[in-house]
């Protein structure tokens, strides 16, 4: 598509299970933001549409912890949201939820018509079932260790460690997140959306059609997917909670939350178009419309193998042109955690740094996981602000608009004959335009926003080498010409860092007086009055207009960012102490006792004694070790995940304790025909559970 009519933009909408962290802004919302203010700086039409999505397991979790309704939950943390991201400046054309009237029609009607379309297949299946607490268990309602990589926290429907997609059958030792109880398996009917119909679609539109323009980690996991082969995935679940599944013969199921979720798209673009006057249906079923999904590394499996499936089923819909898909942030060096209260929340980082939201903007797109997870550090945060955005931005800002005030009483000089340096600076100014742009359209918003500063960085060194506040005594003339050069990069840095920055670029226009038309200006030019274009500045500067003509009346100087002192950085990272002393605390209380076992049960396992003989890497594995031990039976390969504690070289020769009658499974391909029986210590850390050494044999029994 060369040039679309118009942009449909959507992010992922956020589980209202809690507010909203740096991980969700830095993954999802502050690059989707920079994209749709860059599209409406360049005249576009755009829809910028989001919502919460109320629907998800996440939610019934968090209000059988919190004692209250799903209902409660959702209208808390909705609030929340929606109140942080409008304040945080993410300017959305729509914020919706999934609980809107509109919404439960819309995906209500959108399932009607597949099913009516003979597009689902109805199955029986087995599905997990807690016994104590006497339900089916939703994927999210299970963890167990992911049968690709190991990791032994994976969900039921996706491991959060390899983002491999799976269902809850397939994980290894499943247990229940009600009861803490292994689940059974019993059977339940379900509607399901048969994805192997589309895989070879599949193939043609994404591994043919994207394979140049899609992101290489968004393109690498869809392909890797398509290439495992597609399976039918359920589109129903037996829940209590969510849309209820609008057929007969479908009492207590609920529409599937990945179902229900990105059709919440669509319901809030239509909801968008109601209060606005317009029509929702050319955003999403006119071909030059470009429609783009910004999410995290997470929801790659849902935007572009399921959600373009239902589209393709459905028939009258268009398909995402792009999937920009982010990495995943992390936080002072761990992973960002919900449950576990390791975050840096929104709301709290407004109230805490009232008016710089521009300084976390920046500081997350400067270390935005566009290819690989990054850290987020409040040492870094702290640098980013003070030598950058004060030092380098904000000091040329002041020192251009201070000095324009004492030279000229604000008011724009006239220049006088342009200088082999002036020329040269205004030629690179004029190119920085074309090169932002072209950074954001591929979705390098890093790139992009390092660009912005180098307009600032040209601005400072241009000051730096002409020293107008030295020439100002023997050569007036020429200082104006370098205040009037200095004026233009001023004004072009006000429109430059919009996307950005939007409430700093708010702040710089303001100072000097740009973007007002020649009507509403008063400016005191002695009877000529500058006229001052709104269209299109982005493409003014890279032309040869005048951005801010001689005899044009600016404002005072106010500093567009404050230096952050190290006592708020300290208190930052002592919350953060505080939280990881909490969630040492949690670990160190015992678990609950588990289902009772017999002796008959006890019996059944054979635990032995064994000796690592041989340990190396799992390929492309990061948790894995592939083992050679000798049991004293045979010397038979154990796959384990800890891979992340012990280097192989290290673990040669050491005996272990190990269950060496567990059913053989495989792992990436490899069988693993044990386990070894380890515990995490009271840091954390993970330890053998090891038999006496001295004189202790291999295959002893342990009883």
């Amino acid at each position: 598509m060369n040039s679309p009519k118009r942009y449909t933009i959507t992010a992922a909408l956020p589980y209202t299970n809690g507010p909203i962290h740096i991980g969700h802004l830095a993954g999802v919302y502050v690059p989707a933001d920079i994209y749709a203010r860059f599209q409406r700086m360049q005249g576009k039409d755009v829809a910028f549409v989001c919502g919460s999505d109320e629907h998800g397991v996440p939610i019934t979790i968090k209000a059988k912890k919190e004692g209250v309704s799903p209902q409660d939950v959702v209208d808390k943390y909705h609030k929340i949201i929606k109140q942080s991201f409008r304040d945080f400046g993410i300017s959305f054309d729509n914020y919706s939820r999934t609980s809107a009237k509109v919404h439960h029609k819309t995906a209500s009607e959108f399932f009607k018509k597949l099913y009516d379309a003979g597009k689902f297949t109805e199955e029986t299946t087995q599905q997990l079932y807690d016994e104590e607490a006497e339900q089916f268990l939703a994927d999210r309602f299970v963890v167990g260790t992911c049968p690709k990589c190991g990791y032994e926290e994976s969900y039921g429907d996706q491991c959060e460690k390899c983002g491999t997609s799976h269902n809850a059958t397939d994980l290894i030792n499943p247990k229940s997140t009600f009861s803490g109880s292994k689940p059974v398996l019993r059977e339940t009917r379900h509607w399901f959306l048969p994805l192997d119909q589309y895989e070879t679609w599949l193939k043609d539109w994404i591994l043919e059609g994207h394979k140049k323009d899609w992101k290489p980690n968004v393109y690498g996991q869809v392909k890797s997917w398509i290439d495992d082969g597609l399976r039918p995935r359920a589109v129903t679940r037996d829940l209590d909670w969510g849309i209820p599944v609008p057929v007969e013969g479908a009492e207590g199921k609920v529409l599937y939350v990945w179902f229900d979720a990105p059709i919440g798209y669509i319901s809030s673009t239509k909801e968008w178009a109601e209060k606005t006057g317009r029509d929702w249906e050319p955003y999403w079923k006119d071909e030059d419309t470009k429609l783009l999904h910004f999410i995290g590394k997470d929801n790659i499996v849902f935007h572009c193998i399921i959600f373009p499936a239902m589209l393709k089923a459905e028939g009258s819909y268009i398909l995402p042109d792009n999937v920009p898909a982010n990495e995943f942030l992390n936080l002072e060096g761990n992973k960002l955690s919900t449950s576990k209260n390791w975050a840096v929340w929104l709301h709290e980082y407004l109230e805490e740094f009232p008016g710089q939201q521009d300084v976390l903007r920046y500081a997350l797109t400067a270390n935005a996981p566009e290819t690989k997870d990054n850290d987020f550090t409040w040492k870094d945060f702290q640098a980013r602000n003070n030598n950058e955005l004060v030092a380098i931005f904000g000091n040329f800002i002041n020192r251009v608009v201070v000095l324009t005030n004492k030279y000229y009483d604000g008011i724009v000089p006239n220049p006088a004959e342009f200088s082999e340096v002036d020329e040269q600076t205004l030629a690179e100014l004029k190119a920085y335009p074309a090169v932002i742009a072209s950074s954001i359209d591929r979705y390098r918003f890093r790139e992009a926003q390092g660009e912005l500063m180098n307009v600032a960085r040209l601005g400072n060194k241009y000051l730096a080498d002409e020293e107008p506040w030295k020439l100002i005594k023997t050569d007036e003339e020429r200082v104006k010409t370098i205040m009037y050069v200095a004026l233009q990069i001023a004004s072009a840095l006000a429109t430059l860092s919009e996307p950005f920055l939007p409430f700093t670029a708010e702040k710089l226009k303001r100072m000097l007086d740009h973007g007002r038309s020649s009507s509403e200006a008063t400016i005191n030019t002695g009877g000529a009055t500058p006229e001052i274009s709104e269209e299109n500045e982005w493409e003014q500067i890279g032309g040869d207009a005048e951005l801010l003509p001689a005899g044009h009346q600016i404002g005072k100087a106010e500093l567009l960012f404050l230096k952050i002192e190290d006592e708020q950085i300290q208190k930052q990272l002592d919350k953060l102490e505080a939280t990881k002393a909490a969630n040492l605390a949690d670990n160190k209380k015992a678990e609950p006792q588990k289902e009772t076992a017999t002796f008959e049960d006890f019996s059944k396992m054979d635990l032995r004694v064994g000796t690592i003989v041989e340990a190396a890497k799992m390929p492309k594995a990061n948790k894995l070790l592939v083992l050679k031990v000798d049991t004293g039976l045979d010397v038979r390969t154990i796959v384990s995940g800890i891979a992340e504690s012990f280097k192989p070289e290290d673990i040669i020769g050491k005996k272990v304790t190990v269950l060496v009658n567990l059913a053989p499974r495989k792992l990436r391909g490899v069988e693993s025909e044990g386990m070894i029986l380890m515990t995490e210590n009271a840091s954390g850390k993970l330890v053998f559970l090891n038999p006496d050494e001295d004189g202790v044999k291999e295959g002893t029994v342990i009883s």
